[in-house]
């Protein structure tokens, strides 16, 4: 339920359609769930071999709808200019934030991206569940060996 009210309000009419942020949006647009969970079970073989895959909806220019799917935990990251909301769809993990970026090495797109957070702070995740993230926050999903974790995430300009 909580899932539906979020992509009712987000809208698009059809899956992994990307369209570029010059293109007209329509009003409204509907993810169908079901469509939701096909398209994630077609990336979790990628993300089987490579830990992570994922697909973009919909790019709205300042803010953008994406599937993401892990079998593996990710490293730490900070989002210079981008905001993340997500919605747990399927798995368990947990979401670190906070603390300080280990090994952080700053990319020209204002990513940075390192190994691990230390001292930050654990929030567990399930299916329903929804978490965000602001920009400039360090933050790392971790997700147990043998589970596949998916999540819708908008992930919203900051300029």
């Amino acid at each position: 339920p909580l899932l539906a009210a979020a992509v009712s309000l987000l809208g698009s009419a059809a899956i992994a359609q990307t369209a570029s942020p010059a293109t007209p949006q329509p009003p409204s647009v509907v993810f169908p769930g079901q469509d939701l969970h096909q398209q994630i079970t077609d990336l979790v073989a990628v993300a089987r071999e490579k830990g992570s895959s994922g697909a973009t909806l919909q790019d709205y220019g300042s803010y953008r709808i994406q599937l993401s799917v892990r079998t593996r935990s990710g490293g730490a990251e900070v989002h210079a200019h981008w905001d993340d909301v997500m919605m747990v769809q399927q798995g368990h993990a947990t979401l670190i934030t906070g603390g300080t970026v280990i090994a952080g090495e700053s990319h020209p797109d204002g990513e940075t991206l390192g190994t691990r957070i230390e001292g930050g702070q654990s929030h567990p995740l399930g299916p329903g569940d929804v978490f965000t993230v602001r920009a400039g926050t360090p933050h790392q999903t971790v997700v147990a060996a043998g589970t596949v974790y998916a999540a819708v995430v908008v992930k919203i300009d900051e300029p």
